[in-house]
Parts: structure tokens; sequence; C-alpha cells
């Protein structure tokens, strides 16, 4: 399945895996959303509730597209976060791996906080 995440300066697909998590944001697609920034990674509230995975991670390869269970939303990590070790890419807490971006996920570098942000199937 493919996924469109849209803001203001730009947008990138994404391919999700099969998984539990996935399906439960599919079925509330479209979302909209206010855009927060941490580090190098952008989250932002889905209003979807899921469990954690049995397969859940914390550092994860930039581009990543992850669910922060402890939120309710997507979290689109592309460098380090404040509390990466490295360069690697460390989110808050382990999250639902979903799938990974089909493009450079610098790009997500031109979020700024409190940009609107939507997601819906490409």
């Amino acid at each position: 399945m493919k996924i469109r995440i849209l803001w203001p300066a730009g947008h990138l697909t994404a391919t999700l895996d099969v998984t539990p998590t996935a399906k439960a944001l599919a079925e509330a697609l479209p979302i909209s959303a206010t855009a927060n920034t941490w580090g190098e990674e952008v989250y932002f509230d889905t209003g979807v509730s899921v469990a954690l995975e049995h397969d859940a991670q914390q550092v994860v390869a930039p581009g990543t597209v992850a669910f922060w269970t402890e939120g309710d939303a997507l979290a689109l990590p592309y460098g380090p976060t404040p509390i990466s070790r490295g360069g690697e890419s460390r989110l808050a807490s382990p999250c639902n791996v979903l799938g990974s971006f089909d493009g450079d996920p610098r790009l997500l570098a031109t979020v700024r906080d409190g940009d609107s942000i939507r997601v819906e199937l490409a």
C-alpha cells in the first residue's frame, strides 16, 4: 500500500507493509494534522489508537515510517533525534514499523513545527 504525505513545502510517498497498524491507519485516511518536529524527526497525531506490535523498534533507518503508539502518532525520522547516539535515528520509545519512504526522506527537513500536514492514499 502506498500513502502520500503532504505539507506546505513538499510531499513524499511511502510504501507500507501489511501490518495491523498500517491497516488501521489506511482505514482512517485521509488525515489532517499539525506537524511537530523533534531533531530530525517529524511526528503528528493521527487519531488512530493501536497496540505496540511484537517487532516494534526504537532505532530505525532514516526514512522509516513508524507509528508511535504512546502518542497515536506517525513518527517520520530522517536523521538523528535529540536522544540519538551518533548518526542513528532513535525514536522516543519503541514504535511499530510500517514501511519506508520511496523518495529522499531529507525532504522532511522542509517541514516546520506547526505546519499543516495531510496523509492520504497514493
